[in-house]
């Protein structure tokens, strides 16, 4: 496993200073190396819409990993607001007292993503360390984010449940997206 001492964390909630393409950088890089980059949805282009979109909205925030000066992954995402579509695009519809949002009652983790030598049962640390630095400072009181269960043959989907989330429906948020599973974790913070 890899030492997740050695690694500095950055938090900003601006794409200003470089972030915008180091983000993007960094999504290229991860998704190339599962060979996803021929999917429009997967483009470089296209993460570079979503991320501009979510950036935009009040309360994102990124968490930048980095091995000295070199930037070994991120997690970043956002709360959802009153009026959100986060649950609209769910193939089996939820409750209302379960989808209605106030902009403090959930928090959607929008990517998680870690390079190469920092990925997978070497560097199971770092997503993690990632992903609950990102949550550590939030007020919302649970999380929920996509994953793409088809990928890793599930591995992946286990690892968040691992972290807490479990599996509640799933959605299809663009008409060319991948069908995701749609994870909560509730309470926002980690089971000890």
């Amino acid at each position: 496993m890899t030492d997740t001492s050695s690694l500095t964390l950055r938090r900003t909630s601006s794409l200003a200073n470089g972030v915008r393409d180091l983000l993007l950088d960094l999504s290229e890089g991860v998704r190339g190396d599962f060979g996803l980059l021929g999917s429009p949805f997967k483009s470089r282009e296209r993460f570079g819409e979503r991320l501009d979109s979510y950036a935009s909205r009040s309360g994102w925030e990124t968490v930048i990993g980095y091995q000295g000066d070199e930037p070994v992954g991120c997690a970043s995402g956002g709360p959802l607001v009153p009026g959100t579509r986060w649950w609209s695009s769910m193939l089996r519809p939820m409750p209302e007292d379960f989808t209605r949002e106030d902009g403090i009652r959930t928090f959607a983790v929008q990517e998680v993503m870690v390079r190469g030598p920092w990925r997978g049962s070497a560097g199971a640390g770092t997503s993690r360390l990632l992903h609950e630095t990102l949550l550590a400072e939030r007020a919302e009181r649970r999380a929920t984010l996509l994953v793409d269960p088809s990928r890793s043959d599930g591995r992946l989907k286990a690892v968040y449940e691992s972290w807490g989330y479990r599996n509640i429906g799933d959605q299809q948020p663009f008409p060319d997206s991948p069908r995701f599973a749609t994870m909560v974790r509730d309470p926002l913070k980690a089971p000890a």
